[in-house]
């Protein structure tokens, strides 16, 4: 679920998607987030934007990696099984909007992506590449 209370107690609003609904979680299988929560929730320290949940696919995995942020490979100290095809994932919006530049983007759950991803991608964008506007 999101961040609704920080580490010094007080209960924050609910966080909203991009779609101005609150922000649905994104993926506990693998466990994604920055928060590691499974939500693509973020705060200022979040200098990454992990705020797109996306559907990863092999040509996307294939673009990340070349681009110097290989995704695939398990990292098992770090407890992450790296990702494979299909599965769900907060990418930093930034990223998302590199692969789009690029013809390589991954689809997206816009009830998942945090309205945060907007300060970098366009709404039309994220639109066009949904799954969850079918």
């Amino acid at each position: 679920m999101p961040r609704d209370t920080d580490d010094h107690g007080p209960r924050r609003p609910p966080r909203r998607n991009v779609l101005g609904g609150i922000l649905e979680p994104c993926s506990v299988k693998p466990m994604t987030g920055f928060f590691r929560n499974g939500c693509c929730d973020t705060a200022p320290e979040d200098v990454g934007s992990h705020t797109v949940c996306i559907v990863a696919s092999k040509a996307f995995l294939r673009f990340s990696a070349a681009h110097g942020n290989d995704l695939s490979t398990p990292m098992p100290q770090f407890g992450f099984p790296g990702l494979v095809e299909g599965d769900r994932w907060c990418l930093c919006a930034p990223r998302w909007q590199e692969a789009l530049a690029a013809g390589q983007a991954p689809r997206v759950v816009l009830r998942a992506t945090h309205e945060g991803a907007l300060a970098w991608c366009d709404l039309a964008d994220l639109k066009r590449l949904a799954i969850d506007l079918e």
